[in-house]
């Protein structure tokens, strides 16, 4: 019994011994997340939760209700998730869509993917730029238009901009969500793939049943990182047209930079705290949704 319970002891501390290695080695990237990451996140809350930064008086969620009786904040946070909510299937299903064309025998394959790639290697502004020479009231999409007959549009003043947008995101995402799928693709056990060519098994069968199922991981990553992504595009939208653009353009990165400019801090950090709360929602239900759809490839 003696040298049972002195096992053990040995045991557990053999244990402790390699959970302090472990924390020791972890202490660098916890502290770095604990002062650039977790100190501001909290010290966000708190200014959320006071009525100034130099009375600091708890007004507890008076600035919330403010918020949300604010039309500014209301239109960007319409625009946004409206934005997201288009932009992010598209990422994800043309990205799938290209993955499922290289995996198979076309032609140029090699020209196909560089031409998706490229614009990883294209920084923002000459994107933008691009884009501006594009869509621009005298620019190259209206000279092509005005062939067949059709009006000029004014792309970044109309209810259009927002499709502009769309395009100029998914342009720069496609080629990074596309080599996500590929390597997932290369992931799907052959044998299971020939068992159903040898069952006779449709293609779509085999996509819905097999691949899309194994691809179940890659998806939830692909649409976490479009989401994250769609949340982002401000840069893009900023430099295509600033502070304040049209209406349907104005996203909620806007409207928390327009108020730190004004020094509201109180409004910038609620809508900072509601910003994340959303987003946490969102991704925990698409983990909710991943663990149900692959859970039998999984098992």
């Amino acid at each position: 019994m003696v040298t049972l319970m002195r096992k053990r002891k040995l045991q557990f501390n053999d244990r402790f011994k390699d959970f302090l290695q472990s924390l020791c080695f972890l202490s660098p990237s916890l502290l770095g997340v604990a002062v650039f990451f977790i100190v501001p996140f909290g010290v966000v809350v708190y200014y959320s939760l006071i009525d100034g930064v130099g009375s600091r008086n708890f007004v507890g969620l008076e600035n919330f209700v403010k918020l949300f009786q604010n039309s500014a904040f209301l239109m960007a946070a319409k625009n946004t998730l409206s934005f997201s909510a288009l932009a992010v299937p598209l990422a994800v299903i043309l990205a799938i869509v290209l993955a499922l064309l290289l995996e198979a025998r076309i032609p140029l394959k090699s020209q196909f993917r560089t031409f998706f790639l490229s614009p990883m290697m294209v920084p923002v502004a000459s994107v933008v730029l691009i884009w501006q020479v594009l869509f621009n009231y005298n620019g190259t999409v209206n000279e092509f238009l005005m062939l067949f007959g059709a009006d000029k549009i004014d792309w970044f003043q109309t209810d259009h901009s927002q499709i502009v947008v769309i395009i100029l995101f998914l342009w720069k995402n496609l080629g990074y969500n596309m080599i996500l799928f590929m390597a997932g693709l290369a992931n799907i056990p052959r044998e299971l793939l020939e068992v159903a060519d040898v069952e006779g098994a449709s293609e779509w069968y085999k996509f819905f049943e097999i691949k899309l199922r194994y691809l179940s991981p890659t998806v939830l990553f692909v649409t976490i990182l479009s989401l994250i992504n769609s949340f982002k595009v401000f840069r893009e939208v900023y430099l295509l047209t600033g502070d304040y653009p049209y209406e349907k353009l104005y996203m909620l990165q806007h409207f928390m930079n327009n108020t730190f400019k004004s020094l509201d801090y109180q409004k910038l950090s609620a809508a900072a705290v509601v910003m994340a709360i959303v987003m946490v929602v969102l991704i925990a239900l698409l983990f909710k949704a991943e663990d149900w759809f692959g859970k039998d490839v999984e098992g």
